[in-house]
């Protein structure tokens, strides 16, 4: 891979928010058929120099040789993904810095930060660091400054800027229990609970909510 004029790499992680949720709610042989379909969009998505690392439960780590091309990388994939029915929104975390390469994986600080910043992300966002959201600007992206974060297991706060990753709203609603995108055609329930109305991909997910409706509601 060649490296940015710095000598780093942006490194990314993308997961799909609420698959825990989505795992419980549908089952292990659905979420690991979904888990196979994310990372064929992501390899897909890939151009150039950019590169699957790993996969690692429900989320791909990602590396580009700078961050151009990272957050151009994680667009397509959010697209991708946004364009296939029932699937839940990825999220995702970049950072660029220097890293080891060793046995076609990569490892330091960098990745480290990286991971750690994807975890701060919400469906449908990347959450980036200083360079990352500099280049962002740069390429017209809107960001939002998120000001200094305490990371975990990173000594010293970190500031973090959010960057929408659809470029409009998408006609889906989400299950408020197993988090999947849904269509309009697609839902097969609606409950009102405290003066909000919530749909359902599934009478599972239906099911679910009536028994325990709090437990769903952010």
């Amino acid at each position: 891979m060649n490296r940015s004029a710095d000598g780093g790499h942006t490194f990314a992680f993308v997961d799909l928010a609420g698959f825990t949720a989505l795992t419980e709610a549908h089952g292990d042989d659905e979420a690991a058929d979904l888990i196979d379909r994310f990372v064929e969009l992501t390899v897909a998505s890939l151009r150039g120099d950019d590169r699957l690392v790993k996969t690692i439960g429900d989320a791909v780590m990602l590396v580009s040789p700078d961050p151009g091309s990272g957050l151009v990388l994680v667009r397509r994939i959010v697209d991708a993904c946004l364009g296939e029915s029932r699937f839940p929104a990825p999220r995702a975390g970049l950072h660029h810095g220097p890293a080891v390469e060793r046995n076609d994986d990569f490892v330091g600080a960098a990745v480290n930060l990286a991971a750690r910043v994807a975890a701060q992300a919400t469906e449908g966002t990347a959450v980036v660091t200083e360079h990352v959201a500099r280049e962002a600007q740069r390429l017209g992206m809107a960001t939002i400054a998120l000001g200094a974060r305490r990371l975990r297991n990173v000594s010293q706060n970190v500031e973090l800027w959010a960057i929408e990753l659809r470029d409009a709203p998408v006609a889906t609603v989400v299950d408020p229990v197993c988090r999947m995108q849904i269509r309009g055609d697609q839902v097969i329930g609606h409950v009102r609970w405290e003066e909000r109305e919530f749909v359902f991909c599934s009478l599972k997910c239906l099911g679910a909510f009536a028994d325990a409706p709090e437990r769903y509601v952010l």
